[in-house]
């Protein structure tokens, strides 16, 4: 069992001194990786739907903006030593896909192999439009695609390309990534698209739960992944091969604090039945957990990881990175 930390991606503690103190510290105590999010404009008025939210309503502090993802793992991958980085998820329509594999394999070279590609499709039209992106429509096949050519510009030399979006002569294609058969690929989402797309594309599935518009409980997730199996197996792949991870919130109670009981949120009380989730989602599958410390504040995230490394993770199976 692997966890990791996700990087706050808005808000008071997206700033340079705290994004640098948690990565560092998570790098400390072990944790095996360590994400960050993605959005490249913020159109100030939009009519889409925000699918993480009951309302459908953006959170107030939407327009506070996000740090550019591959740049900061190239900061993040200077500040640490030994946990993997990566994104979660990064909207791949939004980038030419030769260029992302081209900075993704120097960052994982230069990191000595640490990199993790975290992607999903996207949700914000007014976004595609504003960066020229292609249709917003199409999005879902963009990705294929530019997922797949992606691969080859990392496990062939030359490589050319002849498809639907993107079209290109052979070329030299290096420096290549560290990691055999090039970088792991996350697929996030919990749409059947996204689970297809996982069983036939990636080398994990990679679902955030605990909030709208799917909360993930053991019974759906179990359900999810089977379909994300399925998807392999009639792809001639492994489904053994695929690595199942989960993105959670996480609070930990204070230490004083009595069991809440059936009605709390999975991942958020005590020490214990955190623990006892972490060993429900395990039983299912999932080797890797990546946390969203919910403190609003440096102190209360450090502290979250401190008491997850002396109360939590020493009481469960640990893994190989």
């Amino acid at each position: 069992m692997l966890f990791g930390l996700c990087l706050p991606g808005r808000g008071p503690l997206a700033k340079p001194d705290v994004l640098v103190k948690l990565a560092e510290r998570a790098d400390a105590l072990r944790f095996a990786s360590l994400f960050v999010t993605d959005h490249v404009v913020i159109p100030i008025t939009h009519g889409s739907v925000y699918p993480y939210s009951p309302s459908g309503r953006t959170a107030s502090d939407w327009t506070e903006g996000y740090f550019e993802p591959l740049a900061l793992m190239g900061v993040l991958a200077g500040v640490t030593r030994h946990v993997r980085l990566g994104t979660s998820v990064l909207v791949v329509p939004y980038r030419n896909p030769v260029l992302v594999a081209k900075m993704l394999a120097t960052l994982d070279v230069m990191s000595g192999g640490r990199v993790i590609l975290g992607v999903g499709v996207g949700w914000l039209r007014e976004e595609f439009e504003a960066l020229g992106s292609p249709p917003f429509e199409a999005r879902g096949r963009v990705t294929d695609e530019y997922l797949s050519l992606m691969r080859a510009t990392w496990t062939r030399e030359p490589v050319d390309w002849a498809g639907e979006f993107y079209r290109m002569g052979s070329v030299s294609a290096r420096p290549k990534p560290v990691q055999k058969d090039g970088i792991p690929i996350w697929v996030g989402g919990h749409t059947p698209a996204a689970l297809r797309r996982a069983g036939e594309l990636g080398d994990a599935w990679h679902p955030i739960g605990m909030r709208p518009p799917a909360h993930l409980h053991p019974e759906e997730y179990r359900d999810k992944a089977a379909t994300v199996r399925e998807h392999a197996k009639k792809a001639g792949r492994d489904p053994a091969s695929l690595t199942f991870t989960f993105r959670v919130p996480l609070e930990l109670k204070p230490r004083t604090a009595k069991a809440a009981g059936g009605d709390r949120a999975p991942f958020r009380g005590t020490a214990a039945e955190v623990i006892g989730d972490i060993r429900a989602y395990h039983e299912l599958g999932v080797t890797h957990f990546v946390f969203d410390p919910a403190p609003p504040d440096l102190r209360g995230q450090l502290s979250t990881l401190e008491r997850f490394v002396d109360e939590v993770r020493p009481k469960l199976p640990r893994g190989r990175r």
